[in-house]
Order: C-alpha cells, then structure tokens, then sequence
C-alpha cells in the first residue's frame, strides 16, 4: 500500500485534520494543499457539514433585493407595486416574500370600484380630447372649398345617396333622401352650384308614424329656407310590432326627401362626372 493510499485509508485521522483546518477559516482548496487530498470527492466527505467561512461565500446580487422586497411586503405592498419599484420579476418577488402573510385590502370593493371607474372615466377622456384634437386639425386642414372642389364632392355624395337610372328602369331624375342635416346642407349647397333656382325643387319628409311629423317638417323646412306649408305630404312608416325601434330620440327627424324638377340633364352631367372621377382616380395608380 502507497503512502498516499494509506493516507487515505486513515479517514478520521484526515477528517480531524480538516474539520480544524476548516474551522480556522481555511478554504477547500487551501485544506486541499494542505492535506494534499487530490479526490474532490473525498475532500467534500472529510469537512462534511462544517460551514464555509464567511470570506469565502460570494456576495449575492439579490440579497438586497430580496430584502427591500420583504419590507415593501410587510408594509402592506402588492406584488406589481414591488415589481415596478425593484424592477424584478414578479416569479422572484413570489419566491422572496411567499412566507410572509398577505397584506390586508387597501380598499373596499366598493373603494376599488369606484377608483376603477374613476380611472377609466379619466382614461375616455384623455381618448376624447385625443378625437377631438385629430378632428379639429383635419377641419382646420380643409380650408376654403373651390367650385370645382365643391362639383367633386356634390357628385360623389349623390352617386352614394341618390337615386340612380338603372338599365332595366330609366329614371334619370335627381331625388336625394337623407337623415343627417350636414349631408342635406352640403347638397343643397352642390344644387345651387349647379344653378338649380328654389322653385324646381321639392320637399318631402319619410318619417315614422309615430314621430311628430310637424315638428320635423318645420325643422327641415328651416334648413332648407322655405315655408314649411310647401312641403308634400309626408311618407309615413308604418309600426312594425315584431321590431324594436332605436330612433326615438327628440332629435328623431326623419328623412328629407329633395326632388329637382326637370332634372335629366343634370342627372346625366351628374353620372357623367362620377365616372370621370373614377377614371382620375385609377389613373393615379
């Protein structure tokens, strides 16, 4: 048997001879040169359970961490609050503060509600200024309307709204319906470009039996700047029982209905103009 064999073999003298070195604050490897005990595992055998000395241990980036994580918690913090403050994971923070009790409620829930709600009513608003900020500008962006300007748009609203000549029924007449007072305003506007006199036109409201027919008559006959007492008989809607009607609001008005008298060759300049708009269009790709 060699020497160092038999070195080896006398485990308990070697384990005595490390655990001292150990706890004179010897590393591994030092009681490692000292013993010259090459086997690592041997070496881990012979100063089992006696701790390392304190210099030897690596600092651990998380220490601090950990425990800034634990006082937050104890002071009543949630996990996302921690989060945001140590900018570490909320799995870490888990792992950290998991024995400690869990902080009691900072509010009700009738409190949280109310902040919740709070948070989104000044959240719609920010959305709200935001859309009407967007808004302003491009109507600020649109400035003063040529002739020609106006032509385009009066033709395109018309091809969208208006009543068309079809091939299996010839009806080239100019007869608008819309509900929405901005949209009537720019038409009859695009009319009296095109040199339409007040007396060629026709009004009539389409409204639901039920409406104040009066009232609507008059408003749209504001709009338009006639006599109210002009107007054709109102087209009403008769009350389906099986639907729920939606447009029951005050400012329920109905449709106006604006015909043109001899209007055929207006029509026809009209669609004629829309298909060149069109033919424009494409040849810009």
């Amino acid at each position: 048997m060699t020497t160092e064999t038999s070195r080896y073999a006398d485990f308990e003298t070697l384990q005595e001879q490390a655990v001292a070195l150990r706890r004179e604050g010897l590393s591994l490897r030092q009681i490692r040169d000292r013993l010259k005990v090459y086997n690592n595992d041997l070496l881990h055998r012979l100063v089992k359970g006696e701790p390392a000395p304190e210099w030897t241990k690596r600092p651990n980036a998380k220490d601090d961490l950990r425990t800034r994580a634990r006082e937050l918690r104890l002071e009543g913090w949630t996990y996302d609050r921690i989060q945001v403050e140590l900018g570490c994971s909320k799995s870490s923070i888990s792992l950290w503060v998991r024995d400690l009790p869990k902080p009691e409620p900072r509010y009700t829930e009738e409190e949280r509600r109310a902040r919740m709600n709070a948070g989104l009513a000044r959240l719609r608003a920010t959305q709200d200024e935001e859309r009407q900020e967007t808004k302003r500008l491009a109507h600020e962006s649109v400035g003063a309307l040529t002739d020609r300007e106006l032509f385009i748009a009066g033709v395109t609203l018309y091809w969208a709204e208006g009543a068309k000549d079809k091939t299996y029924r010839r009806r080239e007449v100019l007869q608008f319906i819309n509900s929405d007072p901005n949209v009537i305003t720019l038409y009859l506007r695009w009319l009296d470009l095109l040199g339409v006199t007040p007396g060629r036109l026709r009004f009539r409201v389409g409204i639901h039996e039920s409406a104040d027919v009066a009232e609507a008559e008059r408003f749209w006959a504001e709009l338009a700047g006639v006599d109210a007492s002009a107007f054709q008989r109102a087209t009403l809607k008769r009350h389906n029982p099986k639907t729920v009607r939606k447009n029951t609001a005050e400012a329920y008005r109905g449709c106006l209905v604006v015909y043109v008298t001899g209007g055929s060759e207006l029509y026809r300049r009209m669609e004629g103009a829309w298909y060149g708009i069109v033919e424009a269009a494409r040849a810009q790709s």
